[in-house]
């Protein structure tokens, strides 16, 4: 009897020193794709979370409590994206979520935490139509921000970069069948017609797939003059290799993602040249950047001293501060409170990207502008400016460019002839 006394006195203290624990830390979720081809994505952003949460932690955390990650591993699959997220909200109660590297994770999981009402940070998912899921007047409140330079903006850079710096007549698309590639090849078009052009080409291929001669085939019979893409590292890399194996070499122009890892080192010299949007350059270019970089080379140590993906690391870390600030704006962990302080930070963030001032409204989730990324070319085996005066220039931290009303943008367009 007395030993069964015992036994339930020392389950009772060891379930309150539980629940104290619990108590102390502030769950936060991150998932995102591990393992597999978008992995570079995935893992390079959980790092970065994960050094801007020991830097938290180390300070002190947040309204007095350590903040704890509780990380999954969606696979880049939407099936599974959707049972972390009633994972992450049901069982482990978290306060808010980040990652989201692919954008048909996003889209299948994220109406989960809207209904929650618990707010989700997009830090890689780049699809334009991932913060607007759920707009007004369906949806009075939007849980849903981002921290990533969506296609929206990416693609008429690509285009511009092509058509209008460059000078190439005829472009050919080559995107894979996911929903970020057929939304991003969506996005080409469109940023294409408002220029007058028309594809020559416009090529589907599916994730894994490892020959790529049919797609290129066409788009080389057609006189493509550059190649305009939208996937991920591995497909990317397997048009670079498929144009070196046909002896035909046009320049690779895309979205951001031909800045991986598993593009650049499976291309090899195929590779050099490509050329992509980047929010962030592994450059050391400002006090900010240089301790980030430090720190994460020496957390985590990657191979060659480089970052997987320079983009999903600093994202992924300049997200947690700016979840981080909106917590201690608000006060307290309710999700509608943390939303509503997101929408109107009064603390400017420095971030790694960019120092953030007010980078969201209630109806601007999007805390990056079209002015902030520049171009970066795979040279060397890692991704540098691709413009001399951008690399020049480095060090001016780019903030997010002011919405103008619309009446006073109109007057600034410039005449059309």
């Amino acid at each position: 009897m007395i030993r069964t006394l015992k036994l339930t006195a020392l389950a009772s203290l060891m379930f309150a020193a539980g629940l104290a624990t619990a108590a102390d830390t502030i769950k936060i979720g991150v998932t995102g794709p591990y393992t597999g081809g978008s992995s570079s994505m995935g893992v390079s952003m959980r790092d970065g979370v994960r050094l801007a949460t020991a830097e938290i932690n180390k300070a002190g955390g947040v309204l007095g409590k350590q903040l704890q990650l509780i990380e999954r591993d969606d696979e880049a699959k939407n099936e599974r994206g959707v049972q972390i997220a009633q994972e992450l909200i049901n069982k482990e109660q978290v306060v808010a979520t980040m990652g989201f590297i692919n954008t048909g994770v996003a889209l299948a999981s994220q109406r989960f935490y809207q209904e929650a009402k618990i707010p989700v940070f997009n830090n890689v998912a780049t699809g334009s139509i991932v913060t607007q899921q759920f707009k007004a007047p369906e949806f009075p409140d939007n849980y849903i921000f981002r921290n990533a330079a969506h296609d929206s903006i990416q693609a008429p850079m690509i285009v511009e970069e092509a058509i209008g710096r460059r000078g190439f007549k005829k472009v050919a698309i080559l995107a894979d069948s996911t929903n970020y590639g057929q939304l991003g090849r969506d996005d080409l078009e469109k940023a294409l017609t408002a220029k007058g052009v028309k594809a020559v080409a416009v090529e589907k291929f599916n994730v894994k797939d490892v020959d790529m001669t049919a797609q290129l085939l066409k788009a080389k019979e057609a006189g493509a003059e550059a190649i305009l893409t939208y996937a991920i590292g591995p497909e990317l890399a397997q048009i670079a290799n498929g144009m070196t194996k046909l002896g035909w070499k046009v320049p690779m122009i895309g979205s951001w993602t031909l800045s991986m890892a598993n593009f650049i080192d499976n291309a090899g010299p195929g590779g050099e040249g490509a050329r992509m949007p980047q929010t962030f350059i592994q450059e050391p270019n400002t006090m900010k950047r240089k301790a980030f970089i430090d720190s994460y080379l020496k957390t985590f140590k990657p191979k060659n001293n480089r970052i997987d993906s320079p983009v999903s690391a600093a994202q992924g870390y300049d997200s947690v501060y700016l979840l981080t600030a909106a917590i201690k704006q608000a006060g307290t962990t309710e999700g509608p409170k943390v939303r509503e302080a997101l929408e109107n930070l009064q603390a400017k963030v420095e971030g790694v990207v960019t120092t953030y001032d007010k980078p969201f409204t209630h109806d601007d989730h999007e805390a990056i502008t079209a002015n902030i990324p520049v171009f970066g070319e795979v040279k060397g085996s890692k991704v540098v400016y691709a413009y001399e005066e951008d690399a020049k220039r480095g060090s001016d931290i780019r903030q997010k460019a002011a919405k103008q009303p619309a009446k006073q943008a109109a007057k600034q367009e410039p005449a059309k002839k």
